[in-house]
């Protein structure tokens, strides 16, 4: 039988290796999920527009013609919609649904017609 070296500079060494080797696969891995994030980004933008459209389109009558609060109105969402902030213009009667960085939509209350969709020209 052979005898276990308990050298602690092998020891060491050992670890270190594992870290190493933990390090790696940490760094495989975030490069994978960053390029099949990559990949779908034009899906993912679309789905996160059509998302934003559709909260700025639930929220702006619910809050100008319900009267209800913004957040009260977030518990009209479909589920998933968690990511969707809403905020408020109250000077320009607008509802503006977004996801930072990626997507963003306005809708604004106008009297006799209820509330339109507002593209980005317009919004500005």
């Amino acid at each position: 039988m052979a005898p276990v070296n308990s050298n602690p500079e092998n020891l060491s060494k050992a670890h270190l290796s594992k870290g190493r080797l933990a390090l790696y696969m940490l760094g495989l891995f975030v490069l994978i999920l960053a390029a099949v994030f990559a990949y779908n980004y034009s899906s993912i933008k679309g789905q996160l527009g059509l998302g934003t459209a559709y909260g700025a389109r639930v929220a702006c009558p619910c809050h100008y013609v319900g009267g209800r609060d913004l957040t009260d109105c977030e518990k009209d969402f479909e589920p998933g919609m968690e990511i969707v902030s809403l905020s408020l213009d109250a000077e320009k009667r607008r509802v503006t649904a977004s996801v930072p960085l990626i997507a963003s939509a306005t809708a604004e209350f106008r009297e006799g017609w209820g509330c339109v969709m507002l593209t980005e020209a317009e919004a500005d």
